[in-house]
């Protein structure tokens, strides 16, 4: 299942003044034994996209994954505008399924204003253009079902259960099918599809999960097409006690920085 089909039918809904939008993904982006956060956050955001206006764009994107969502079972997205000023909007969506909530998001949309502060970034990459994909092994029971969806082409830092000293992740992704028109919700859904920086230093396979997840995008910026490898490096600021905190920057190809991604995420290990 394609991602345009999944994002179209939220558009659909939404602008049919549909107050709940349903749908099912199928089993293609699993992961475990829920859907692949990257794409349930991806639809989320998509349904708080169409409520507000093309002149806020998004700044900032809070998701927490708080129960699983089946493949191939209905759930609901509600979407709830919080409070909408001149220059900002503020919106939340919630995911649920069997009557359960499944995810909330709240998503920050901001017009650009005039401002006498401006302070460019800084932060630049190395890594050279990728010539072709360097994925992740296909390990049965192991390899999550949605990597089939994307391309990766690692430059630093191991694959997850490999025994590595360092927990640093660096590399470039992308669709293996090309989007028809790259927005905001492809860089969203492509931005999670790395595994959790600790896991390379296991050596045997542990559970393991996204418990909430900060996302700030940089503006302005250049278009994306949806063949570009964007670049992505991340660290580990932390870990203990069956917690890790990551950070990660986003580059398009150009190299400018696209967004920032935090993220607390449990390990059972």
């Amino acid at each position: 299942m394609h991602i345009d089909i999944l994002l179209n039918s939220v558009k659909q809904q939404v602008k049919s003044n549909i107050d709940d939008v349903r749908l099912s993904v199928s089993s293609g982006w699993e992961q475990g034994r829920t859907l692949y956060g990257g794409i349930s956050a991806s639809l989320a955001y998509q349904a708080m996209r169409e409520v507000v206006s093309p002149d806020k764009i998004i700044r900032s994107l809070s998701t927490n994954f708080i129960g699983p969502i089946e493949a191939d079972k209905e759930f609901g997205i509600n979407i709830e505008v919080l409070r909408e000023g001149k220059n900002v909007i503020q919106v939340v969506a919630r995911i649920t399924q069997d009557s359960k909530v499944a995810l909330m998001s709240q998503a920050s949309f901001g017009t650009a204003r005039q401002s006498k502060i401006h302070i460019p970034n800084q932060l630049q990459h190395t890594m050279e253009y990728p010539l072709k994909p360097n994925g992740m092994p296909n390990i049965p029971k192991v390899t999550p079902k949605f990597i089939r969806n994307f391309e990766l082409a690692k430059s630093k830092g191991g694959w997850p259960f490999t025994g590595k000293k360092e927990s640093d992740l660096h590399g470039w992704m992308r669709f293996k099918e090309q989007p028809n028109e790259f927005c905001d919700a492809h860089l969203i859904a492509l931005i999670d599809i790395w595994p959790p920086t600790v896991l390379q230093l296991l050596r045997w396979p542990a559970m393991a999960s996204t418990m909430s997840w900060n996302l700030e995008f940089i503006h302005p910026h250049q278009n994306i097409a949806g063949n570009d490898w964007i670049a992505y490096q991340a660290n580990t600021r932390q870990a203990a006690d069956g917690y890790a905190h990551t950070e990660a920057n986003i580059w398009d190809k150009h190299g400018s920085l696209v967004a920032i991604s935090r993220q607390v995420v449990t390990v059972f290990a």
